[in-house]
């Protein structure tokens, strides 16, 4: 595979560990990772807690600019990709040099949304996608100013978090009446509605906001419901849309991502996605989901790897994303369809427990609260298919360990 030459599209995390794997698995042919930011690849899960309270480093990369050059990684950040040829063989860049590939892969992560509103483009209205966005979110929490957050999602909440812990006075716009509602069950959004009223956050449910208004700065917000809320800065967390457009222009198949199989392959066999971009299919649950978490940026990205090298792996994990809040750790495995009837252990309302959801006596869902060590032996309950009780999942006297013999 000397001769063969390997085109990577986003230089975000999948992208970083893609190019990794493919020489850990010992391609020696050309590799370009294309980036449409200035930056190395970066891990995006502390733009929203530790790089916004300050508790790390300002910036930390993947690798540094020697560990390309060591390993021979055509890197051209700050460039688009505008167009793939699949009957060439080649991409366009937005400065017009065109790449040959034998292998693609397409790892354009999600395009943040933002909303339709009278004062949208003001000074002061931020959203959280890149490290750039997360320094100019940070510089107003430096000042203690007044936050209003737009969207009660993980996204949302954390940079709520996160902006109280530097001193800042902060307001939740949630148009559903219940937090983190497109991803867990109304007893998980009460209790993180309970965290964030007790440490000070002015949290409204069922409110969604209507305009901002100021001269070319933001100095107000407009609620839904009539409000006027003085402000120094709004950030729009109302989630993000996977990156597609290339992939539609180029005639890939796509429906809520680019759609891939269980070896990461596209429609057409010499392209390859992963991460955020993609609707995979998890053989696992039998179905295509779409997964916007670090832990599959990251793994899915290197199983495509290993199969444009010449694998034959699939790709099927339980899922897992977390979300850090205040003090309180939230882990989700699984994607359920739905979440009901479910078991309880420990106290869910105490923050302090974990709710399982199961199908037939299959578990396909857990969410837990402030329980780390135990959500590690429910991912292996949950990739072993064991089946405890009932009684024995809610049982905390039980020790989840003895629960994979």
């Amino acid at each position: 595979m000397s001769n063969e030459s390997f085109v990577v599209i986003g230089a975000g995390q999948a992208g970083g560990r893609a190019v990794e794997a493919m020489r850990a698995a010992g391609f020696s042919g050309h590799i370009t990772l294309v980036g449409a930011e200035p930056h190395l690849p970066y891990e995006r899960p502390p733009l929203s807690k530790e790089l916004l309270t300050g508790d790390s480093t300002p910036f930390q990369v993947m690798f540094d600019e020697s560990w390309f050059i060591e390993r021979d990684i055509d890197l051209r950040l700050s460039r688009r990709a505008t167009e793939i040829d699949r009957r060439l063989g080649q991409v366009r860049l937005d400065d017009d040099t065109v790449l040959s590939y034998d292998r693609l892969l397409l790892a354009t992560g999600g395009s943040v949304l933002t909303l339709d509103l009278p004062g949208i483009s003001l000074a002061g209205v931020h959203t959280l996608r890149t490290i750039d966005d997360s320094r100019a979110i940070a510089g107003c929490l430096e000042r203690g100013g007044r936050i209003t957050v737009v969207g009660g999602g993980f996204i949302g909440l954390e940079i709520a978090a996160s902006a109280r812990q530097r001193g800042c006075t902060v307001t939740v716009l949630e148009y559903a009446d219940h937090l983190m509602g497109r991803a867990l069950p109304v007893e998980i959004g009460t209790a993180f509605a309970n965290l964030h009223r007790e440490n000070g956050v002015d949290l409204r449910l069922g409110t969604g906001i209507a305009g901002i208004e100021g001269g070319n700065h933001v100095e107000r917000v407009v609620t839904s419901s009539g409000d006027v809320l003085d402000a120094d800065a709004v950030v729009i967390g109302v989630g993000i849309a996977p990156d597609t457009e290339l992939a539609i222009a180029a005639g890939l198949a796509v429906d809520n991502g680019i759609v891939v199989d269980a070896f990461c392959r596209t429609s057409d066999p010499a392209i390859y996605a992963a991460g955020d971009v993609t609707s995979h299919f998890n053989p696992r649950l039998e179905r295509h989901i779409r997964l916007e978490s670090w832990q599959n940026a990251q793994n899915q990205a290197i199983a495509a790897a290993r199969n444009m090298c010449g694998r034959d792996e699939i790709f099927s994990e339980v899922p897992w994303f977390w979300s850090d809040q205040f003090d309180v750790n939230l882990q989700v495995c699984g994607a359920p369809l739905a979440w009901g009837d479910m078991i309880e252990r420990g106290n869910i309302a105490a923050r302090d427990g974990i709710l399982f959801q199961r199908e037939g006596e299959t578990i396909t869902g857990a969410i837990g609260l402030n329980r780390s060590r135990d959500m590690r032996m429910v991912k292996r309950l949950m990739t072993m298919d064991k089946t405890p009780s009932a009684a024995d999942l809610a049982n905390d006297s039980i020790g989840l360990r003895d629960l994979l013999r």
